[in-house]
């Protein structure tokens, strides 16, 4: 590994240690308040939800990564992908940290159908930021038009899974809408 790598690196696991140590501060749980870590947590309408490894959830944050891959390289085409990788972290674990936020939360609970939402443990924070930095790398290795696949594919099948997806999510954060809500529900 070069030196500038391992420097990426390093800066990477240090913004993930921020991003623990601030929601630690929040007052998030390290891990889920029922005791025990699972790999993966299926059951949307739980309390457990965002609290295990991972969750239907997860899927949306290798499509961050995928997303984040684009976007920078098209404004930041000249920077190195070891600095846009970095960058890509940065947003990642900001997103974290305001995710589990009062605001967001509560945002969530009221917009959304993640009635029983209460915010990521920090095992599933720290997970979420592991898989955008997948979808990442499986973007920088990808053409285009396999990425765009790929995301395409993670939407429509996590949508026929848990009616849920993070196209839905975004359109449910910014501007609810009841018709949505409904379906989702199972109206």
């Amino acid at each position: 590994m070069s030196r500038s790598a391992r420097t990426i690196a390093l800066a990477a696991v240090a913004t993930v240690v921020a991003a623990i140590a601030i929601e630690l501060t929040m007052g998030r749980v390290a891990t889920c308040r029922c005791g025990y870590v699972k790999l993966w947590h299926g059951v949307v309408n739980s309390a457990e939800n965002s609290q295990h490894i991972t969750d239907w959830y997860t899927f949306s944050h290798v499509i961050h990564g995928i997303g984040f891959y684009g976007l920078l390289w098209l404004v930041a085409r000249r920077a190195s992908v070891g600095t846009r990788f970095l960058a890509a972290v940065l947003l990642e674990a900001s997103w974290e940290v305001f995710e589990n936020t009062p605001f967001v939360i509560d945002r969530y609970r009221t917009a959304t159908i993640a009635l029983d939402y209460y915010g990521d443990s920090i095992v599933n924070s720290v997970s979420d930021i592991t898989a955008m930095m997948s979808g990442f790398f499986i973007a920088r290795r990808l053409p285009v038009w396999a990425s765009v696949v790929l995301v395409v594919t993670l939407e429509i099948f996590v949508v026929l899974m848990i009616r849920d997806n993070l196209t839905l999510n975004i359109v449910m954060l910014l501007y609810p809408l009841d018709a949505i809500r409904r379906w989702q529900s199972g109206s």
